[in-house]
């Protein structure tokens, strides 16, 4: 028998604008406002989670590299991944 996760009730506030995009992604693809919201949440964790695998990743790159010139790329894009462009 599968097991289904209980959901949780949360009450959160969007900008009108951000609700009207919601609104208009589940109006085109039929499904409903919660279901879109639920689906953006999951990608973006997923996203967040892949960003610091990548920069862990580009870390352990950087503390095993000997070659100064790979060393700073690395050391710039870890500092664009921190500080931004």
């Amino acid at each position: 028998m599968a097991t289904t996760e209980k959901a949780i009730r949360q009450s959160v506030s969007l900008p009108t604008p951000v609700a009207k995009r919601v609104r208009a992604m589940a109006k085109s693809r039929k499904v409903s406002s919660n279901r879109i919201l639920v689906e953006l949440v999951e990608t973006g964790l997923k996203s967040k989670e892949e960003e610091k695998r990548r920069f862990f990743q580009l870390a352990d790159r950087l503390g095993k590299s000997r070659d100064e010139k790979e060393q700073q790329e690395l050391k710039d894009q870890l500092a664009k991944m921190t500080f931004g462009e």
